[in-house]
């Protein structure tokens, strides 16, 4: 099973919560507007990939980008994916459930990130 991590991100444009998915050679990220929680539904903004290091990473990031600082980490096993959706099982230290991101505006790369540990997603 691949790592995922979610950073608490204190930065110039305000706080958020980076959560990033290890892949092959980097991680897959989204900035989370919010801390997830149990059947919310949360706007998410993908970023660029970011460098694997950030799997372990906290502190300051370069270039006055703010500071980052570990919220949750664990493994995570890609259940279901097609162009507009991932769907994910999460084994963290807080998150243990499944995750889903859907894909809301593909031009905006904005996406909505929903989590939850038993049933079925709100939406």
């Amino acid at each position: 099973m691949r790592r995922f991590v979610i950073l608490e991100h204190d930065s110039p444009r305000g706080l958020h919560y980076d959560f990033m998915l290890e892949t092959a050679t980097l991680l897959a990220t989204w900035a989370l507007a919010e801390i997830p929680v149990t059947g919310k539904i949360i706007p998410a903004q993908q970023l660029p990939d970011h460098r694997r290091i950030y799997l372990e990473y906290e502190g300051e990031i370069s270039g006055g980008r703010g500071t980052v600082r570990r919220w949750d980490e664990g493994t995570y096993l890609l259940s279901k994916r097609t162009n507009l959706m991932l769907e994910l099982v999460l084994d963290g230290n807080r998150l243990r459930g499944r995750a889903k991101l859907s894909l809301v505006d593909p031009e905006c790369q904005s996406w909505r990130f929903e989590y939850w540990t038993e049933g079925s997603p709100t939406g």
